[in-house]
């Protein structure tokens, strides 16, 4: 995540009177309509979770905060996204202090949504791979409060390596290593932190699903579905990241200028890709449980009946 926001350290701008700012595809506009569609999807979905809790009565107590940090941490992601849509078309006009803190924000909201969602998937594993409910019974503060200052202490490298750039006459807000051996200690812990978290949720849900499939009393084919939409839904949409991230690593280590180039290009794209998981993540883990398709099934066989449909 040290480039999710590199879409705004390679925009080619020029503040001479009359001129039109060139703006790449891969960097400028492909970035823009994703985060755009992103929030328009993202924003109402999450506070639709938060206000109407759909099916969460059936939740445990612990599995309801988590959901609730989830949703409450993709809204805060949400809510950046005008700023750097912002940014992408515009001068940064609001100084270093806001450069850095408001990416320090972003950053624990994608750290923290990371995090809940692989908190989400080990606790899912345990109660019904292994039977575990005593996990149910732990205060829900006693885990996100550790969760959430992983998530804070993750983040720190941006209020050290944010700064502000002129480039063409232009303000940018960017990283700005002071060494190879800065810039790869902060690309390589994230890379870690994505690569641990991912692992965990694969490991973790391939094992649900072959217990799914083996339990009779889990032989459900909209818990199955559930369960590989989840993952695959994850996995698909961090991997571009995860896969440019560990390039850029060898890039870096290796000194390879054109690799290194490559990485900086595709930052901008894989990185607002990553927006797009706190986007859909209301539908993943509320409005596509179980309940609520057994609800829509319900729903759609009286119409059928009501309508006589065959």
């Amino acid at each position: 995540m040290a480039q999710l926001t590199t879409t705004v350290n390679t925009l080619n701008f020029s503040s001479t009177p009359g001129y039109s700012p060139k703006i790449s595809w891969s960097t400028g506009v492909a970035p823009t309509v994703v985060m755009s569609i992103c929030f328009l999807l993202g924003f109402p979905g999450n506070i639709a979770v938060i206000i109407l809790k759909p099916d969460w009565e059936t939740m445990s107590n612990l599995s309801q905060s988590l959901m609730l940090s989830l949703a409450v941490s993709d809204l805060l992601c949400m809510l950046t996204i005008p700023v750097w849509i912002y940014s992408l078309l515009n001068n940064w006009m609001i100084g270093l202090v806001s450069c850095k803190l408001i990416m320090y924000f972003v950053y624990c909201t994608i750290y923290g949504s990371l995090l809940t969602v692989t908190l989400l998937s080990v606790q899912r594993y345990l109660q019904v791979v292994h039977l575990q409910r005593s996990l149910n019974r732990v205060e829900a503060w006693k885990l996100l409060v550790p969760l959430w200052l992983a998530a804070m202490i993750l983040s720190t490298p941006e209020l050290v390596v944010r700064k502000l750039v002129e480039q063409q006459h232009w303000t940018i807000c960017k990283n700005k290593h002071s060494s190879d051996g800065q810039r790869l200690a902060v690309v390589l812990t994230e890379t870690l932190v994505v690569f641990l978290s991912l692992s965990v949720m694969l490991f973790t849900y391939i094992s649900l699903y072959r217990k799914v499939n083996r339990a009779a009393f889990f032989n459900n084919p909209q818990t199955t579905s559930l369960t590989t939409r989840i993952t695959v839904t994850s996995v698909v949409l961090w991997m571009p990241y995860l896969s440019v991230n560990v390039l850029g690593v060898s890039a870096i280590s290796l000194k390879n200028e054109g690799l290194l180039k490559f990485c900086e290009d595709s930052w901008s794209i894989v990185g607002a890709v990553t927006f797009i998981n706190s986007a859909v993540n209301p539908l993943l883990y509320a409005f596509t449980s179980i309940h609520f398709s057994t609800l829509c099934q319900n729903i759609a066989e009286q119409l059928r009946q009501k309508f006589r449909i065959p």
